[in-house]
């Protein structure tokens, strides 16, 4: 059952902040809304949703800090997986014929660039050799170039390479605006977003939605994807179901294996993450004494997909805390306290 979340407790155990007969001997379902519930009072108000669905149910959907179910709110960096799923939605349906193919197969346009030869699999990588970091605001393919720039497709075009490809993983949003190119491409007249449109959002029941264009027209395959929070949690929900949703199999198991697949390994790098696969994360945390495995899509500001197979469980939070470092922390711990109750 959906909307549990809807009301509001009053609690006195740990780590919650006020008192009901429901929190005295809580159900599984009332835990997790006692630990939900101690958000209420966040006064930065940056908080927007957090669901909670396992074995296909839903055991907590809540709203924080004026946020509703119609509340759309923009995931930032978590729409790159969103575009590794189309990749894979693109594959099934042959208009990508492999990932070992180079950019210039679906966007001739590339010839001659620093990513014409780059081939797909090095781009969902972070791996494209191209001189863009979003750690480093100098490199000539930092993201705010992008977005200042008069024509973004011309832009990526002009980005030199810093390193061969396939040889260094530099997270940046140039390579997945890249994929989303190649994306819209091989779809020929639909684009990326109708594409998505019609394969993804509409058979998840994602009717409310808005994925920007940049000045180009060409949809942000790095992000910048509005999403309610029932929408985030049940692309999710079809991730830990290996591609399928309400009986039809949107996209092929045998791709968020792929996805999902640690490929390069980032502990160096990310604090908060072991290795990255196609535009996804996979991680681990210590639960009661138990290394708990899981993968993620991650967004500025906190924005999560949480998907944890040894739980059959998927936990999504939205918030709006984007350049803030707190935002990804708190998700975390949202995280770990849900996987704690169980």
């Amino acid at each position: 059952m959906r909307h549990l979340g809807l009301a509001i407790l009053f609690i006195f155990l740990p780590g919650c902040t006020s008192q009901a007969e429901d929190c005295v001997r809580p159900t599984p379902e009332r835990s997790i809304e006692c630990v939900l519930a101690a958000y209420d009072t966040d006064k930065r108000s940056d908080l927007q949703s957090v669901v909670v669905i396992r074995n296909g149910n839903w055991l907590a959907e809540r709203y924080f800090g004026g946020a509703d179910e119609n509340t759309l709110t923009d995931i930032r960096s978590a729409g790159k997986s969103v575009t590794s799923l189309l990749i894979g939605i693109a594959l099934d349906k042959g208009l990508i014929e492999s990932i070992d193919d180079p950019v210039t197969k679906y966007w001739p346009e590339a010839d001659g660039s620093a990513v014409g030869p780059v081939r797909l699999a090095d781009v969902l990588t972070m791996r494209s050799g191209l001189d863009a970091d979003a750690g480093d605001p100098n490199s000539p393919g930092y993201e705010d170039f992008m977005d200042a720039s008069g024509h973004p497709l011309a832009w990526a075009l002009t980005i030199p390479r810093s390193n061969p490809p396939g040889t260094v993983y530099r997270y940046n949003s140039l390579t997945a605006y890249v994929a989303g190119v190649v994306v819209g491409r091989a779809a020929d007249e639909e684009g990326m977003e109708e594409f998505a449109r019609r394969h993804l959002f509409t058979p998840l029941g994602i009717v409310r939605y808005d994925w920007q264009e940049d000045r180009s027209g060409i949809t942000k395959g790095q992000g910048n994807l509005f999403l309610t929070a029932s929408g985030f949690a049940r692309i999710g929900e079809m991730v830990l179901n290996r591609g399928r949703y309400a009986g039809r199999q949107l996209v092929s198991e045998h791709w968020i294996h792929e996805s999902l697949t640690p490929r390069v390994d980032i502990s160096a790098s990310t604090s908060n993450a072991a290795h990255y696969g196609y535009y996804w994360y996979q991680h681990a945390l210590d639960v009661n004494g138990q290394d708990v495995e899981f993968w993620f899509a991650s967004g500025n500001g906190g924005n999560k997909i949480y998907i944890v197979p040894a739980f059959d469980m998927v936990v999504t939070v939205m918030s709006t805390a984007y350049g803030q470092g707190r935002g990804h922390r708190r998700s975390e711990a949202i995280l770990k306290a849900v996987l704690a109750l169980q």
